[in-house]
């Protein structure tokens, strides 16, 4: 694990460094690093060719450590249980807390990277509002980005791993978690009542010093960032570049525009938005579909559907979109976890599984989409 060298300046093992509109910094675990733009953007494709200058300057130096970036939301054979290894500089008491209350050698906290888009509010009302959109907009989101197929070096049930471990990373207090997708809620206060506060009593007791004590303790699906009006949402895979990230960002933007614009008056059911995610987090575009209230209020005129099918309705109703031809080519071929799935064969063999994961570094470096080995 080599993010500690990466993030060091002059000696010194920063959490975050700047790279002009970019930021790195450090996660939970030592392997694994995450690059930001430091100020909300409008322009995806600037954002895209900035991260992608960024991740080539990433290699370039690593080379020097014989090492390199990988893209996707899992490493696939890594075994948590023997190679975690925490955070250990700045902030570790956080790391070290979470560790001790949860057991951080899992996939659900030790192996997964996410790519997250925030979405700003404005004022009480807004966030109601948008919040409302992106619970309606997550349970199909790994249909089109889910990118963790592979853990521990064989093929999973899941096409989203990823999310299968992190629905159960905080289970011994499940306030925490909720169902992944959040509870509705009508303002601040209410979110502050229903869901903040039963999650701060319930760890008080294992974390007097309150070093957890934060709203991103809270591991549902979106999480409201009030220190900054946005709503995180964190049910996103890593693609296999910047381009795929951003084009997988700009059709989620675009949704939940579009649900903030044509608000249905009543909610759909937690636990029904909470089947449709298990379905997509297992099948991905395959997953099948029969809520007939949900697909109607995303405005698909049939009572069931694939997944699929559906996003290939959203986005043609989205339209235009940055990064269309990223987008066709996860239409056309699969989310990223199908085309690693159809590359690495059903044999799961190590040596094919090598050579996938080595032409998707090789994808984040070159800034292109994966499409299998030749």
């Amino acid at each position: 694990p080599l993010a500690d060298e990466w993030l060091c300046e002059d000696g010194d093992y920063a959490n975050e460094i700047e790279h002009g509109l970019l930021g790195w910094s450090n996660e939970l675990v030592l392997h694994c690093v995450e690059l930001k733009n430091i100020h909300p953007t409008r322009d995806l494709a600037g954002l895209a060719a900035q991260c992608q200058a960024e991740v080539r300057r990433a290699n370039a130096r690593l080379a020097d450590f014989n090492a390199r970036l990988m893209p996707t939301a899992m490493h696939p054979w890594m075994d948590p249980r023997r190679e975690t290894c925490l955070w250990p500089h700045r902030n570790a008491i956080i790391y070290q807390t979470y560790d001790r209350l949860f057991d951080c050698r899992a996939h659900g906290w030790a192996n997964l990277q996410s790519m997250q888009v925030n979405v700003p509010f404005a004022d009480d009302r807004e966030f109601a509002r948008v919040h409302a959109a992106v619970r309606l907009a997550l349970p199909i989101l790994p249909a089109l980005a889910a990118s963790s197929p592979i853990a521990e070096g064989a093929i999973t049930r899941w096409l989203d791993f990823r999310m299968e471990a992190y629905r159960t990373n905080a289970e011994s207090i499940p306030s925490i978690g909720g169902a992944v997708i959040p509870e509705t809620v009508a303002s601040r206060a209410e979110y502050e009542a229903r869901i903040l506060a039963p999650m701060y009593r319930d760890i008080a007791l294992l974390d007097p010093e309150g070093v957890l004590r934060h709203e991103w303790l809270n591991s549902r699906g979106a999480i409201p960032r009030f220190d900054r009006s946005a709503i995180e949402i964190r049910v996103i895979d890593m693609q296999e570049c910047p381009a795929a990230d951003c084009a997988v960002a700009a059709a989620v933007i675009a949704l939940v525009k579009s649900l903030h614009d044509a608000m249905p008056r009543e909610p759909v059911p937690t636990d029904a938005l909470a089947a449709i995610l298990a379905a997509c987090v297992r099948d991905g575009e395959r997953a099948v579909i029969e809520d007939a209230r949900y697909l109607d209020v995303l405005g698909f005129p049939e009572p069931n559907c694939r997944a699929g099918d559906l996003w290939r309705h959203l986005i043609e109703a989205l339209a235009p979109l940055y990064g269309v031809e990223a987008l066709r080519t996860i239409l056309d071929h699969g989310p990223l976890a199908r085309r690693i799935l159809n590359a690495v064969g059903p044999k799961g063999e190590h040596a094919r599984m090598e050579a996938v994961y080595r032409e998707l570094c090789d994808c984040l470096d070159e800034g292109r989409m994966f499409l299998g080995l030749d």
